[in-house]
C-alpha cells in the first residue's frame, strides 16, 4: 500500500545581491565603456608613434601583409593613421565614425593570413599560430570591444 504525502513546493529565490554590489555595477556600466575607448585610443597612440619612428617590431611583418605599398611609405602613413584614430578614441569625437574606422582597420590586419600566411602560423597548420598570428588573431577581442562601444547607448548628464 502506498501513501503520498502533500509536500510544500517551494519556489526558488535567489537572494539579491547587496547593495554595494549594485552600486558597483552601476559605476561599472557607467565608467567601463569610456575606459575601454580611452585604453583602445591609448595604444593605438603607442603603436601608431612606434610606426611613425621607424621603431616599430611588426614592420616586416606588415611589409610582408602589404607588399604592393611603397615601404618608405607605408609605416609613417599608417602609423600617423592609428595616431589619429587613438586621438579620436581618447578624445570621444566623432565617436561613430572613428570606432567603425578603428573596426576597419582591425578587421585589415586579418589580411596577414591571406597574403602572408608562412608568418601567421607554423607547417601550414592554421592551428598552429606563431607569435605573429597570435599577435593577430587578438584583434577578434579588440573587434568586439569596438562593436560593444558602438553599441552602447551614451548616458546623457542632465
Amino acid at each position: 500500500m502506498s501513501t503520498t504525502q502533500d509536500y510544500e513546493v517551494q519556489e526558488f529565490r535567489p537572494e539579491p545581491p547587496p547593495p554595494w554590489w549594485d552600486r558597483l555595477e552601476q559605476r561599472l556600466r557607467q565608467h567601463a565603456p569610456t575606459a575601454l575607448r580611452v585604453s583602445i585610443g591609448l595604444v593605438f597612440v603607442w603603436f601608431g608613434l612606434l610606426k611613425a619612428i621607424g621603431q616599430s617590431p611588426v614592420a616586416d611583418l606588415v611589409h610582408a601583409t602589404l607588399p604592393f605599398l611603397s615601404q618608405g611609405l607605408l609605416m609613417p602613413v599608417l602609423g600617423g593613421v592609428e595616431v589619429v584614430l587613438g586621438v579620436a578614441l581618447v578624445i570621444g569625437r566623432p565617436r561613430r565614425v572613428t570606432l567603425v574606422a578603428v573596426g576597419a582597420h582591425l578587421a585589415g590586419t586579418f589580411l596577414v593570413f591571406v597574403n602572408a600566411p608562412a608568418l601567421s602560423w607554423s607547417d601550414g597548420n592554421p592551428l598552429l599560430l606563431t607569435a605573429n598570428g597570435e599577435f593577430v588573431l587578438k584583434n577578434v577581442v579588440l573587434i568586439c570591444a569596438v562593436l560593444m562601444l558602438l553599441g552602447h547607448r551614451r548616458t546623457v548628464r542632465k
